[in-house]
Parts: structure tokens; sequence; C-alpha cells
């Protein structure tokens, strides 16, 4: 079976999105600041390439929360389909998790997203599933990523610390009692710090 696999930008002080996130705000209150390494600042380096390369690369199946495809509470209205426009970068099955139910939606390129209303445990298992061989990516948010960690199910997880203090915001690490990883790789920019973690023993 394959890595599972999380890739996260996150601040120096321990925050992955900012406060207030909106639909004008996705990221929340100056969150997109975390991910100026692989958005086309022109001091962005050979080791954000790196990293850019780690973000992208193809997985069998994605896990993530309903606040990361999108900015609606309660119950489903409209005809939100996520942040990516047509064609969404996973091309791959993508579980959401959701108290409330909604139809599949499928999406140019090969991403259908699937929404989940029996939790954690219940998305990862489809995903791992559906993945096969490709590997299973935790895409976010952040208590989609605690819930994976509180498991233990990340084989990998790359962080890219930017040089950016948020004070508020969404947190991964909050009520993570224990880690289980190690760094195997650093690279660094004047943009952010990559550290790419895997799973001890």
């Amino acid at each position: 079976m394959s890595d599972t696999t999380c890739h996260m930008s996150i601040s120096l002080d321990g925050y992955v999105a900012g406060p207030d996130q909106s639909l004008e705000q996705g990221l929340g209150t100056r969150g997109i600041e975390l991910h100026r390494w692989h958005i086309g600042d022109e001091r962005a380096n050979e080791a954000d390439a790196i990293a850019a390369s780690w973000l992208m690369r193809p997985r069998g199946a994605y896990v993530m929360g309903r606040n990361m495809f999108g900015p609606i509470r309660g119950e489903w209205d409209g005809d939100w389909r996520g942040w990516w426009g047509a064609e969404p970068p996973y091309h791959a099955p993508v579980f959401v998790l959701t108290h409330h139910a909604h139809e599949p939606i499928e999406m140019e390129g090969g991403t259908t997203f699937h929404f989940v209303t029996d939790g954690f445990d219940a998305a990862y298992a489809l995903a791992l599933e559906t993945a096969g061989d490709g590997g299973v990516d935790i895409a976010g948010g952040a208590s989609t990523v605690r819930q994976a960690l509180v498991a233990g199910v990340i084989d990998e997880l790359t962080l890219d610390i930017a040089p950016v203090l948020l004070g508020a915001g969404e947190r991964i690490f909050d009520g993570v009692e224990s880690f289980g990883l190690e760094p195997v790789e650093v690279l660094q920019s004047p943009l952010a710090t990559h550290i790419r973690y895997r799973r001890v023993g």
C-alpha cells in the first residue's frame, strides 16, 4: 500500500489559515501570505520549485474538509463546486467531510468530489480503497489534518514554514498529543523553509 501524505503551508506561530475565512478570503485574513512560495513571487527559488513538485505530485485519492471545499455552512445551497474552477488540480476522487449529504460533483480532468457524512475514518477508508497503489493525500483544512494526525495515518508530512506571524486563525496541532515523524529533508528560500517529515519506523 502506498503512503498517506499531507502537505501544508504554515506560519511561524502555527496557523495554516488566517481568521475570518469567507468567499472573498478563502484562506482568511493574511492567509495568502503563507503561500507566496508557490504563487508567483519573484523571490521564489529552486527550493520552492522542488517543494511545489512535492505538493502537486499525483495521488490516487484525497480527503478534505468541507471548510477547504468552500465557504458554505449548514445545509447546501446554490451551485458551489469548489474554489478551483472547472478543472480542479486533483485529477482523482476527493472525499469531502461534511455533516450534510450532497450528491457527487464530477469535474473536468478526472476530479469527482464525494461527500461523506460518517466522519474522518469513513472518508479515509473510502479514499484508501479507491486510491489503490496511488496513495492518499490529506488535503486539508486544519480540522481534517488534525484528525489525520490524531488517527496516526500520515506517513509523510511536508510543512512549508513561512516567515509570517498571523496571530490567529486555524491550527493543525491543537489537541495532537504525539507526532511520530522525523525530518528527512529540508529546503529553504526567502519565502519558506520546507521540511519533509517521515513516520518513524
